[in-house]
Order: C-alpha cells, then sequence, then structure tokens
C-alpha cells in the first residue's frame, strides 16, 4: 500500500490549488444544505403549533438563499473537480505512455501488448474518480455526518446513542463487506487486462487466424475470459447485494428507535413535535453521507488498485535512466568491433559464444547460418535493444555500453525482416525517420529504392493510408517503403535484417541497386538469403550454434570446403530439385 499512498501524495500536491478549492465549496455546499433541514423545528413549533405565520416569509427566503448557495457550490464544485481530474487522466496517461516508450525491449516484450494498453487507458480511469468525486466527497459524506450526530446529540442525546449503536454495527459489517469486495476489484483490473491482451493480440494477427481457420478457438478462449470476468462480476454483485441488504436492515432499525424511543420521548415532553421532525431529517442527513461512502469508497479502493498496477508499472527502470552519465556520441565513422561477446536470453542457456570478428567502416559483412544461430540476436546488440553478458562490442573505438543509446540509435538505419508501417500516409511513413525532411528529399529516397512505381500507381498516390502494419500494401511494396525510410534516416551503420526476403525477382532487381546505393560508405550487416546478396558481402561471418564457424569472403569460403560450402552445396541440391533459379531461393539453406 506504501506505493499507493506515496502515488495519492503525488496527486494531491500536484493539484492541492484545485482540491482545496473544492473543499471549500463543498463545505459550503453542505453547510448551506442544512438550512432547510434545520429550519424544520421553527416550521412546526413556531409557525404551526404557536401560529407565528408572519415568520413563514423570513424562513421561506432564509431557505431559498441557502439553497441558491448550496445549487451554486455545488455547480462550481462539480466542475472544479471534472475538469480537474479529466486534467490528471490525461497527464498521467501521457506519463505512462512516455515511461512505456523509454522501457526496454525486453521489458516490452516479456509484457502483452494488452496489459499495458490496459495500464494506460483502463487503470487511470479510477485515478478519475479519486479526484473528481472520491476524496472529496468522502471528506464531505464524513463532515456532514460529524455535523449532523452533533446537532442529533444537542436534540437528544439517549436516542442518538441508540442510533449510534446500530450506525457502528453497520459500520463493522460494511467493513467486513468491503474486505471481500477489495481483493474482487483488484483481481478484475488483472482479468481485463488479460482479456485486453488476447483481443489486441487476436486482431493483430487475424490473417493467421483466419488462415488456419482458428476463429472458434479464439472465440472460445476469449469466452473463458469473459466468463473469468463474469465469476468476478458475481463476487462484486454479491457483495453489493449485502452491502444494500446492510443498509436497508440499518435505516429499517433505526426507524424503529425513533419510533419506540423517540415516541416516549415526545410523550413524556423531552423533546417537541418540531425536534422530533428536525431529529429525523438529520437522522437522514446523518445516514445518507455514510451509504454515499461506500459507494465512493468502492471507487476509491479500484483507484488505489489501479494506481497500485501504475506505480508497479513507473518504477520499471527506463532505458534512459543513466543517459546523463552516458558518453555523448559524435559523428559514426561506423568502425566496429566484437570482442569475446556472450550472450543468454535465459541463464545457462547461450545464444552467442566468444563472438569476435571486426567489420572496417563502409563495410559490408553478411551473417548466415541455420535458424536459432544468434544472427538475429548480433544485430540486436548492435541496435542496443540487448547487452552483451559478457565482452564488449566497440564503435569507432568507443564501448557501446557506454555510449548514449539515443545519439546512438540516431545514426542507425534498419530494415528488419518483420517490416512494420504506422497506420498513416505512405509519406508520413518514409519521413518518420527524419520527421524535418522536405518533401523533396522523401520523393529522393523514395525513386532510390523504387518506391514512385507503385504509389503512382495508386488513386491517392502519396496519401495513400497503408493500414495498420501497412496491411494495405503488399509485402514487396512495405519491404520498399521501409528501406526508403532508412535510406533517409542517412546513417552511418546500417542493419538489414533478410531485407529483400518478401520481393519478387523485378522488384529484387530494382531493390539490390538501391541497396547497393546505400550501403556506399557506410558499414552494413546483412542477414540474407539471396546468394546474389552474399557474394557481394566483404565478409561473410557463418555462425552455427552461436559461435562463428567460418569466416571469409564468398569464394574464399567455397574453396575452403567447409560449413559454407555444404550449405552452398545443400542449397545448389535444392535449386536443382524445385527448378527454382539460384538467384531465387537461398532461404531452404540459411534460415535467418
Amino acid at each position: 500500500m506504501g506505493t499507493v499512498w506515496q502515488e495519492t501524495r503525488d496527486l494531491i500536491q500536484q493539484h492541492r490549488l484545485r482540491l482545496l478549492s473544492g473543499l471549500v465549496l463543498m463545505i459550503i455546499s453542505r453547510g448551506a444544505g442544512m438550512v432547510l433541514p434545520a429550519s424544520s423545528k421553527y416550521v412546526i413549533d413556531s409557525v404551526i403549533i404557536d401560529q407565528a405565520f408572519d415568520a413563514l416569509g423570513t424562513l421561506a427566503l432564509i431557505v431559498g438563499v441557502a439553497t441558491v448557495v448550496q445549487v451554486s457550490a455545488n455547480f462550481g464544485l462539480s466542475q472544479l473537480l471534472g475538469v480537474a481530474a479529466e486534467r490528471v487522466m490525461a497527464d498521467m496517461r501521457t506519463r505512462i505512455h512516455a515511461h512505456v516508450l523509454r522501457l526496454p525491449v525486453a521489458t516490452i516484450d516479456a509484457t502483452r501488448t494488452g496489459a499495458l494498453v490496459s495500464r494506460i487507458m483502463t487503470d487511470t480511469h479510477g485515478v478519475q474518480h479519486l479526484i473528481g468525486t472520491g476524496l472529496i466527497h468522502l471528506i464531505g459524506g464524513l463532515l456532514t455526518s460529524l455535523a449532523s450526530l452533533a446537532v442529533l446529540i444537542w436534540i437528544d442525546a439517549r436516542i442518538t446513542a441508540a442510533v449510534l449503536l446500530v450506525m457502528a454495527i453497520l459500520g463493522v459489517a460494511l467493513f467486513a463487506t468491503f474486505s471481500f469486495l477489495r481483493p474482487v476489484f483488484r483481481d478484475r483490473g488483472q482479468l481485463m487486462a488479460i482479456a485486453t491482451g488476447r483481443l489486441t493480440e487476436t486482431l493483430g494477427g487475424i490473417r493467421i487466424v483466419k488462415t488456419y481457420a482458428m476463429e472458434d478457438r479464439e472465440a472460445a478462449a476469449f469466452a473463458g475470459d469473459m466468463d473469468a470476468l463474469a465469476d468476478n462480476g458475481k463476487r462484486s454483485v454479491m457483495g453489493w447485494s449485502v452491502v444494500n441488504a446492510l443498509v436497508l436492515l440499518a435505516i429499517g432499525a433505526i426507524g424503529v428507535v425513533l419510533i419506540l424511543m423517540g415516541g416516549e420521548a415526545y410523550r413524556t415532553g423531552t423533546v417537541t413535535l418540531g425536534d422530533l421532525g428536525m431529529y429525523l431529517l438529520f437522522t437522514g442527513l446523518a445516514t445518507a453521507p455514510l451509504i454515499q461512502m461506500t459507494q465512493v469508497g468502492t471507487r476509491v479502493t479500484e483507484a488505489f488498485a489501479g494506481l497500485d498496477r501504475i506505480r508497479t508499472l513507473l518504477n520499471t527502470p527506463t532505458e534512459d535512466e543513466d543517459e546523463s552519465t552516458r558518453q555523448p556520441v559524435p559523428a559514426l565513422r561506423g568502425e566496429v568491433r566484437f570482442e569475446g561477446v556472450h550472450f543468454s536470453y535465459v541463464p545457462g542457456t547461450p545464444v552467442l559464444e566468444d563472438i569476435s570478428f571486426e567489420a572496417p567502416a563502409g563495410t559490408t559483412t553478411a551473417l548466415v547460418g541455420p535458424s536459432g544461430a544468434g544472427k538475429s540476436t548480433l544485430l540486436s546488440l548492435l541496435t542496443t535493444f540487448d547487452h552483451p553478458s559478457a565482452g564488449r562490442i566497440l564503435v569507432d573505438g568507443l564501448d557501446l555500453g557506454a555510449l548514449r543509446r539515443g545519439d546512438y540509435r540516431r545514426q542507425l538505419g534498419v530494415v528488419f525482416q518483420e517490416t512494420f508501417l504506422f497506420d498513416g500516409s505512405i509519406f508520413d511513413n518514409i519521413r518518420f525517420a527524419r520527421p524535418d525532411a522536405t518533401p523533396a528529399e522523401v520523393h529522393a529516397v523514395a525513386r532510390a529504392a523504387h518506391c514512385e512505381e507503385f504509389i503512382d500507381a495508386l488513386p491517392r498516390g502519396w496519401d495513400t493510408v497503408v493500414g495498420e502494419r501497412g496491411v494495405r500494401l503488399s509485402g514487396g511494396q512495405r519491404q520498399r517503403v521501409a528501406i526508403a525510410r532508412a535510406i533517409l534516416a542517412n546513417p552511418a551503420i546500417l542493419l538489414l535484417d533478410e531485407a529483400t526476403a518478401s520481393l519478387d525477382s523485378e522488384s529484387e532487381a530494382h531493390v539490390r541497386h538501391a541497396l547497393a546505393t546505400l550501403r556506399q560508405d557506410r558499414t552494413a550487416f546483412v542477414i540474407a538469403h539471396r546468394l546474389s546478396t552474399i557474394r557481394s558481402a566483404d565478409q561473410i561471418l557463418v555462425l552455427e550454434q552461436g559461435r562463428i564457424v567460418e569466416r571469409g569472403r564468398h569464394d574464399d569460403l567455397l574453396a575452403h570446403d567447409g560449413v559454407y560450402r555444404r550449405l552452398h552445396d545443400h542449397q545448389q541440391a535444392l535449386v536443382s530439385d524445385r527448378f527454382v533459379n539460384p538467384g531465387e531461393l537461398m532461404s531452404g539453406v540459411v534460415d535467418p
């Protein structure tokens, strides 16, 4: 709970002026709301019984003014707190989103996307209730009840003692009920995150779901999540049913007390008829806020559960926490050297072992080997998404582990195997690498990547919206847009993870020329299946089970008659068996 209270204190500190203003308006509203029930004694005893009808106008004026004050204060309170709550929710969502963007890739990969979306969009609703209605109304209800109890004690302490006994029993029962409901509310947030995660995942992979005709299975899995939420809802409904039953019992018990003890007190002359009427109204004022406080308390409980999850996320270390202690990165030439690099995703299960090589600036290094050899992991180390378990990586003689990641990544260009485009126009997707690029620069890199050939054929041209993940473009079109984006970044180091995998022969010929232009004077690392790409590399590193087993140029490795030669010959056999042009297939031999 410490983290919850810390976050709550932070929120109160940030918005203390609004909350203090709201507290003042709430006190004015509650005070004005007591004028009407207080006037009942004088209406009954003075006006009706004593026949002082001349006082009616004065009493009506007082009640009318008090009502206007109460309405005005309530309106101001709702506006003040409502706007504050919306601002708090927007600020918190912005803060969480910015924090998530700076989390390490490994942390994001280990968390379901739906859970992160739920933290940002759903848990913050509880904060809105906390600021908008929670704290002020809890305090207001407590003050109203205390003031009403003071009036009740002043009228008749003996009857009030009996009423307090009933209310104390109700309080104990409600406390026990809410102790049951609190974990139910916390579980609901977790269940909602799971369901949101599954829904996001299913919709994101809808083509795979449909390809394998798994709609029924995914629907059944989501139905299971909904059943779990429904079961959670049943427990919360049960809790609320108990709360309502307890409140009704308490109201009935208080009614019995007032009938018996109030009637006896009036018979004996201890209280007047006006006192008894006033007592009835103030009893309602004392108990109604307590009932409202239980409802507000539920929202506050949910808010605390959401704050707890939010605080846990915000306490997760980001990548840039130590950026100020890291070394600024100058303009890079692109010389890369691995020195005894080891890496494991899971301790005790090495993915890379003792990787050492040098890639001079402006050269192209090709990475080949079977699936799981560690090629993509090596590129992940170069992007600083992952970090060596041992050894070090030097860029222009600078230890990559000591450099500012943002400065370094701005000098990288990447084309991943799984091309990702944002749901925007083609123009905006290319310019994503450099938002300040001019239209002329965007058009130039598009021509270099042979994008204009298909862009000009689209009905909306450059303004064509590609859809989420670029689903409205073909695989080859997406790949060329990604290559144009990388060209625009003008990187010192270029990382190509199967950059031509989605292209047909004609598209590959165009893009191969663009990549050759892109690689000039840049250090490039290429994971490629295409034989033509590997032939042109300055050096080829053959990885097997996380180790470099061979290195050299294409012709030298063929002459060596080792692992690379066996892979090459195996590929040629596959090509002959399938009657495929040798330039079309290497994927059967060398998987990323």
